[in-house]
């Protein structure tokens, strides 16, 4: 696979592997030279992506588990111990965007699962990995967070809280862990054109908007998944190694200004 070698010899455990933006991490990651532990719900999915991995020459094993169960994410860990011994990078990508009704029709269930997924996967995965890289003194943990977490108006607000409860989980992780050399960042995407988000893209392309997508945004368009990826590679690669605690946006500079309240495409 062709790539700089900038995880070579680093094995990376990626959650919600198999679309968008973990996908796009999944590959990058493997052309870096990284041996991976791919885990999506999406068996089907996971499995095209591991045959195109393995075609390009890349290494990966992929587990299909639901990042909510704590029991599922300890078994993908002992997996991935078992499997390359030593884990340099975990990526919780895993997510789900829940409801957009108004607060007062909102299910209290679709919250909790929201947080479930969003929040208590990445703290599961963290919780029992921390303790082998806080062993090695060495490990990068990158939380796939949103700018939904940092401003309003860019996602539910199950979402958004749930994010923001991300990031800010990402910052006290940081500060626990840091002394044992392991550093804990979150990355913030913006508007980007995923599985999650097609439901925003049809709408707009089918009500004659498309070309009001990402027009609030400093760089005026949405971003693919790939340009999400190359900065989670370099939150994971020793090329960050003094950087720690922080939530990195990536997201046009929509994050840079001040939303205005009801604007929609």
């Amino acid at each position: 696979m062709a790539g700089t070698g900038r995880l070579s010899g680093k094995a990376a455990i990626i959650t919600g592997a198999a679309n968008g933006i973990g996908r796009a991490t999944a590959i990058l990651f493997a052309r870096e030279g990284a041996k991976l532990v791919l885990a999506d719900i999406n068996e089907p999915a996971l499995k095209e992506l591991h045959d195109q991995i393995t075609k390009e020459g890349g290494t990966s094993v992929t587990m299909k588990i639901d990042v909510s169960a704590e029991q599922e994410v300890m078994a993908l860990i002992k997996r991935a111990l078992d499997v390359y011994a030593n884990i340099d990078i975990l990526v919780n990508n895993a997510g789900i965007s829940g409801m957009l009704f108004s607060l007062e029709d909102q299910n209290v269930d679709e919250w909790r699962r929201v947080f479930d997924v969003n929040v208590m996967g990445p703290v599961f995965a963290t919780k029992h990995i921390i303790g082998h890289m806080k062993q090695r003194r060495s490990g990068s943990i990158v939380n796939v967070a949103s700018v939904a977490g940092i401003r309003s108006g860019a996602g539910g607000n199950a979402y958004s809280a749930s994010k923001a409860a991300l990031i800010n989980f990402s910052q006290t992780s940081a500060c626990e862990v840091g002394g044992s050399n392991v550093r804990v960042n979150a990355i913030c995407p913006g508007l980007i054109e995923t599985a999650m988000t097609k439901p925003f893209f049809d709408y707009a392309r089918n009500t004659g908007k498309e070309s009001q997508i990402g027009k609030y945004c400093e760089l005026k368009r949405a971003a693919q998944p790939e340009e999400v990826a190359w900065a989670i590679l370099f939150l994971a690669s020793d090329e960050a190694s003094y950087i720690t605690g922080q939530a990195l946006p990536v997201d046009g500079g929509i994050s840079a200004s001040l939303s205005i309240p009801g604007r929609k495409i």
